[in-house]
């Protein structure tokens, strides 16, 4: 399927308007297990809605644009926040001048964009958005692919190609649960932190960091990061992936101590869990 994708995105990059080429993600996610990458290829192939599951920093949106990348979609994006309304959305209306006189025109959002140029739409952090804004987006979801404007009237209906990938944060502060009929309009992929290995080999292609011991260490670390998240001990924060390249891309300039003081325990509030991380950090690094 993979071999299909990839023809078919050569043809698809040389019919784009060269002005979306530039929301075509990159490539680059290196999945904690194979099947990761491969189940959301089926589902976006299959004209699913997909929702990214994971904690903060696991690498959710770098799976979006590789998605995007690989099947030559351009990608508009909306981060959800508790201020995000339909205008954020789905777009506005404003005042234009023409021909001396004013007129009233609609902008559209991220969401019109992707339906009428049959591009992707990704919305990040959507739990974080109001109860009463998502909802719009049901009939979009589900198979009518269609939205009302609820500035205009207009009824938009998405043009062949459309996809949502949606990403989540589950139980982080500031989110609220699911609507479930929005919910059921996804299927769901688990996006774990990297481990071992693969960590490893992320760590040498991405970090500026050279040395291989400390980078082993490192990895050793953030196994022993995730085994604290998943006893209750830590945030999930604590083990991001992004705040272990931050780390040791510091290591290679600073003390590892100090690095991971300002790039991991540093961005956690309770003082109980930077103590936590400050005491495993000395295990390796001290």
């Amino acid at each position: 399927m993979l071999n299909a994708i990839l023809e078919r995105r050569e043809f698809r990059l040389h019919s784009l308007n060269p002005e979306h080429l530039d929301l075509i993600g990159g490539d680059g996610y290196m999945p904690s297990e194979d099947h990761v990458l491969e189940d959301a290829i089926v589902a976006m192939q299959l004209g699913k809605n997909v929702l990214l599951k994971g904690p903060t920093g696991s690498g959710k949106t770098r799976l979006a644009e590789t998605l995007s990348y690989l099947f030559g979609q351009p990608l508009h994006s909306v981060n959800c926040s508790v201020d995000l309304d339909a205008e954020g959305l789905v777009g506005f209306k404003t005042l234009e001048q023409e021909d001396g006189q004013s007129v009233v025109r609609f902008i559209p959002g991220p969401l019109v964009r992707a339906m009428t140029e049959g591009h992707w739409l990704y919305i990040d952090e959507v739990n974080m958005a109001k109860p009463e804004t998502l909802p719009l987006i049901n009939g979009v979801l589900d198979h009518r692919r269609t939205i009302t404007n609820p500035f205009t009237g207009e009824v938009i209906r998405a043009k062949k190609g459309f996809g949502v990938i949606a990403a989540v944060n589950i139980g982080y502060v500031g989110t609220v649960p699911m609507n479930e009929a929005l919910k059921n309009r996804f299927v769901v992929i688990d996006v774990p932190y990297l481990q071992g290995d693969k960590l490893l080999q992320l760590l040498r292609e991405r970090s500026g960091l050279q040395n291989d011991d400390l980078l082993r260490r490192f990895v050793r670390l953030s196994s022993d990061l995730q085994e604290q998240i998943r006893s209750g001990q830590l945030a999930d924060e604590a083990a991001s992936v992004r705040a272990l390249l931050d780390a040791c891309d510091l290591a290679a300039y600073l003390p590892p101590l100090r690095a991971v003081q300002r790039a991991i325990t540093d961005k956690l509030e309770d003082e109980r869990e930077q103590a936590l991380v400050g005491n495993l950090a000395e295990t390796y690094f001290g």
